[in-house]
């Protein structure tokens, strides 16, 4: 007998659940809260697709060459769609300096490291637009999950959905995809089922502009001052698109209250892309419009839920997926990745067993294997750039010799090496971009020892591998654009 599967939610993790499983066989039915996305091209769903559920739909998106090596790998013809609709593969050639070209030598498995960069909307219209000719998929819109339909207790049962309006759609796999919104956690919990959850803020809000190069024009030239940084009061970074498109995404930490209560005005936005020489070459007048306000997203946390806390299924036939299941600061790009590789890993855990529990118990298990670690350096990361945000608005912090040695490491030893040897690049990319775990590349000691040899060289040996300056200072920055930079440093002396 076919196996049946409800997805809540048509985002991304509920096309990737639809991708992985529709192909074994099973009937799968997507059940979306929102409208379809309109009739026309990619520049119609940016400007018109209603897709309340996803709250990031118009933020800056660029997708992991693990995302984009499972495309290529089980729907070559969806890969084809989505260069046909504009969508870009850029390659690892792109990211090389100088000093790389003078020992590159193409390699087989250089053609892992591509990333896929379009609009979100482009990407998901035409994923969608696959998903929906599947034969065994059906996308039901504008159907409104209110709860589960359960059974039993220890471990609980859920065999379906019931929708608003009283219908019940049952079935023999329910997925939730239902977003960071979702409330089936919450519901599960309120029927006695033991679930468990570690959370922690991000400690940033993101901001997100459009624009478009005008008829004729071209991007600008790479090479010089880099388009993507960290100023430690600002994260910035320019995401080429599709179909001449590109967007701008600054990144704020909370705790820099003067910037955030401006930044959503577009000529702030664009005055601080402005004072940053690499984002100004993408905003000259003669080669860029803007074509959208700009776009804002707080509450971002990082998120690990499990329904096994104890080491044993307390739900069964329900599989978590996506934002739902494991939140993470969208500022790394790897939300659509993890979406795809937990839709594998759960195609993997139906197929390894028919056993309820066992099923669970083989999903958690792959998800602990292969995003895990992800999950934790990102964690790491956030907590750092968190300190890092605080200590740069408190007059009295004196950096501890650890903290300078450690700094020195990464900005002398690490960044240089990659961008010295193109064969450290191409380590320190395959963690990147999830291909293996994160910090791998580093553990291994031929690479550790090019690592300290770069570090160890005098500066003005390798003066030419470093990057430009990136951008002004803080004060610099906030008073070409009105601020006053003293008032959060005042507000933090004061505790």
């Amino acid at each position: 007998m076919t196996e049946t599967v409800t997805v809540i939610g048509a985002g991304m993790a509920g096309l990737w659940t639809a991708l992985a499983l529709a192909p074994t066989g099973r009937r799968v039915t997507l059940l979306d809260r929102d409208p379809p996305p309109p009739p026309g091209d990619a520049d119609a769903a940016f400007s018109d697709w209603a897709h309340r559920g996803v709250t990031h739909l118009r933020h800056s998106h660029a997708f992991l060459a693990r995302l984009r090596g499972i495309i290529r790998d089980e729907h070559p013809a969806l890969l084809e769609a989505l260069n046909e609709a504009g969508c870009r593969e850029l390659g690892l050639d792109g990211m090389l300096t100088d000093r790389h070209r003078r020992r590159w030598t193409p390699r087989r498995e250089d053609a892992d490291l591509v990333v896929l960069t379009s609009r979100r909307t482009t990407l998901e219209l035409v994923i969608r637009r696959y998903v929906e000719a599947m034969p065994n998929v059906e996308i039901r819109s504008e159907a409104f999950v209110e709860g589960l339909v359960t059974e039993g207790s220890s471990p609980l049962r859920v065999t379906g959905v019931r929708l608003r309006g009283g219908e019940a759609v049952m079935s023999d796999v329910v997925v939730d995809a239902g977003g960071r919104t979702s409330s089936a956690f919450e519901q599960l919990a309120d029927l006695g089922a033991p679930v468990g959850e570690t959370a922690e803020d991000a400690g940033i809000l993101y901001f997100t502009r459009h624009y478009r190069l005008r008829p004729g024009q071209s991007e600008p030239p790479r090479g010089g001052a880099p388009a993507t940084g960290d100023l430690g009061f600002i994260k910035f970074g320019v995401f080429p698109a599709d179909n001449g498109c590109f967007s701008i995404t600054l990144c704020v930490p909370e705790i820099e209250l003067e910037i955030r209560k401006t930044i959503v005005n577009p000529e702030v936005f664009d005055g601080i892309c402005r004072e940053i020489p690499g984002m100004r070459p993408w905003l000259e007048p003669e080669r860029t419009d803007a074509v959208s306000k700009v776009y804002g997203m707080g509450d971002l946390k990082s998120r690990w839920r499990t329904l096994s806390p104890g080491g044993e299924a307390t739900v069964t036939g329900f599989f978590p997926l996506g934002d739902s299941l494991i939140r993470t600061n969208p500022l790394y790009g790897r939300g659509c990745a993890f979406a795809a590789v937990s839709a594998t890993l759960l195609r993997a855990a139906l197929e390894a067993t028919s056993d309820p529990s066992g099923r669970l118990l083989a999903y958690e298990a792959g998800l602990e294997r292969e995003i895990r670690p992800f999950f934790e350096a990102m964690q790491r990361d956030d907590r750092s750039a968190v300190r890092r945000a605080r200590q740069a608005l408190d007059p009295n912090h004196r950096p501890s010799l650890r903290s300078r040695i450690l700094r020195s490491f990464a900005e002398d030893g690490v960044a240089i090496a990659i961008r010295s040897d193109p064969d450290l690049l191409r380590a320190a990319m395959r963690g990147f971009h999830m291909l293996e775990p994160p910090a791998d590349w580093l553990k291994r000691p031929g690479n550790m020892a090019k690592v300290l040899l770069h570090w160890m060289t005098p500066r003005a040996a390798k003066a030419d591998v470093y990057p430009p300056k990136a951008g002004p200072g803080r004060h610099e920055l906030m008073r070409a654009i009105g601020l006053d930079p003293d008032l959060d440093v005042a507000r933090v002396a004061a505790g």
